[in-house]
């Protein structure tokens, strides 16, 4: 090593992306996955890199890995507490293809799911590098609204159960699978004891009624949704263009 190199070169623009490599039966979700500052990780929490797009990759795939459909199936893949290399490579991650479909409601998948992703992430000046890479024009955080992002990863999980082509049937069992089977106890027991209701299972549902009724998935306020924030970055189109 030499002693004329700098200690520490930051690059304060820098992002990471991480899993969590530990997971326990009491979690409300099995595999939790995140967006980081630049900065050490330790071996709990392994990192996933991208060859190409990385921010726009990386907020697809932020967003599938912590889906509730992708979550139950990794559920069935987990024997232990450890979330190990091979598993992660065994799960039903999307292709990136898939996201330049058409939705249910017009436009491309991945025009519904950036936005939320960014609102969801960007949260604290030390992600404004991932925001900016996304092409979010604002240099102000989203501000940290635990009812409001609650509905966001709801129109998410509905927008995925869309894209995995599951039925309404389908989405049903993997919120709430009648006894003796069980699908996300401890979020639904978690949430009964908050708000007196399975809320998440009422949210989801009815995000995956709109989309299948062709409308933008949107938790307006009056159903304690949410919708998008202005100022939320237009996603490139293959063709060049910019779309909502």
């Amino acid at each position: 090593m030499s002693n004329k190199a700098p200690l520490l070169n930051v690059d304060h623009g820098a992002w990471l992306q991480a899993l969590r490599g530990i997971t326990r039966a009491t979690d409300e979700r099995t595999l939790i996955t995140s967006g980081l500052s630049s900065g050490g990780v330790g071996n709990s929490a392994p990192v996933v890199d991208y060859d190409t797009v990385p921010a726009v990759a990386a907020a697809l795939v932020v967003a599938n890995m912590n889906s509730i459909p992708l979550d139950w199936a990794a559920r069935f893949s987990v024997g232990g507490v450890n979330m190990n290399f091979f598993i992660v490579k065994q799960l039903p991650v999307l292709p990136p293809e898939a996201y330049l479909e058409e939705s249910r409601c017009g436009g491309s998948w991945v025009e519904l799911v950036v936005p939320r992703v960014l609102e969801l992430t960007y949260t604290g000046h030390e992600l404004g590098g991932f925001a900016s890479d996304l092409g979010y024009p604002g240099d102000q955080p989203f501000p940290w609204d635990d009812a409001r992002r609650h509905r966001l990863q709801s129109e998410l999980d509905a927008i995925f159960s869309h894209m995995y082509r599951l039925d309404r049937s389908d989405v049903e069992w993997i919120l709430d699978a009648p006894p003796p089977s069980s699908s996300f106890p401890s979020l639904k027991q978690n949430e009964i004891r908050q708000f007196g209701e399975y809320r998440t299972r009422r949210y989801v549902l009815e995000a995956f009624d709109q989309l299948r009724r062709g409308e933008v998935p949107d938790l307006g306020e009056g159903s304690g949704g949410g919708g998008l924030s202005p100022g939320h970055p237009r996603v490139p189109r293959e063709d060049g263009r910019n779309g909502t």
